[in-house]
């Protein structure tokens, strides 16, 4: 970014169910590691008392807010809700961060700078599966269906994006414009592949930075076998479909956070 340009306005949107143990440390390390960033937390009606601590320490930092939801209704819905309050305010970049502990905070300045570095990248995703990431404290099986996701979509879909799963991202808020969110229906963890999908078909470019991710010290997993059967079955049907009917390819957009043209993107093939 030049020296003379204004920083981009930033939210990062944390969605949260039953995350009362987590959610302190977890905005904090936010607001420590990056000056340029605001946190959304996006609660869904935690019985835990998640919202209520949400709302608490909104009210002690004025870089917080929270956005609560009447029921547990699926990770892209809390997703897109969160879109809808950043793009209503004016943020510029909107990021997803967990709220376990599993994404580094420190790794945000990376995810915002390939943003900043090349006009046409759309969205920038922490990846676990480019040189340099990778995962820390998980077991076996949840190592191998992790990747054994990743290689599905990827084969299915036709995409060079190493970590299509992945729910640490940060997306130019032109993306996030030009889609119909409130048609979007995954509500699992295959919202991050059609959310892929989406901003390649669009035209933008995709830039992996890596990040190690950790498995989460406090709470439980919202990972379910239904998540992982709605994934496989929108990921088959979205293949077939595209095998059908190719989509047709689009000229790269531009954005006015960047500067030079510089790092990888990836698109469709």
């Amino acid at each position: 970014m030049p020296a003379d340009a204004t920083p981009p306005r930033v939210l990062v949107v944390t969605p949260t169910y039953n995350e009362a143990d987590n959610l302190e440390a977890t905005v904090s390390a936010l607001l420590a590691v990056e000056p340029r960033v605001d946190v959304l937390v996006v609660d869904d009606a935690s019985p835990d008392g998640t919202g209520a601590l949400a709302d608490r320490l909104a009210a002690a930092e004025p870089r917080v807010s929270v956005l609560h939801r009447a029921a547990k209704d699926g990770l892209g819905r809390a997703y897109v809700a969160g879109f809808d309050v950043a793009l209503a305010r004016g943020y510029d970049v909107v990021v997803e961060f967990d709220a376990d502990g599993s994404h580094p905070a420190g790794a945000l300045p990376a995810l915002l700078d390939a943003l900043a570095a090349d006009p046409t990248v759309g969205l920038a995703i922490g990846s676990r599966y480019v040189p340099g990431g990778g995962l820390a404290d998980w077991a076996v099986g949840r190592r191998l269906l992790s990747r054994a996701g990743n290689a599905y979509a990827r084969a299915m879909l036709g995409l060079r994006v190493r970590d299509v799963t992945a729910g640490y991202r940060a997306y130019r808020a032109e993306v996030l414009r030009g889609m119909p969110l409130h048609e979007i229906d995954s509500r699992g963890y295959c919202f991050q592949i059609d959310m892929t999908l989406r901003t390649l078909d669009a035209g933008w470019g995709v830039a992996e930075r890596p990040i190690e991710f950790r498995e989460r010290t406090a709470g439980r997993s919202k990972m379910s076998r239904a998540i992982v059967v709605e994934a496989m079955l929108r990921v088959t049907a979205w293949g077939i479909r595209r095998r059908v009917r190719p989509p047709r390819p689009l000229p790269a957009p531009t954005a006015g956070v960047g500067g030079s043209r510089q790092g990888t993107a990836q698109r469709p093939r």
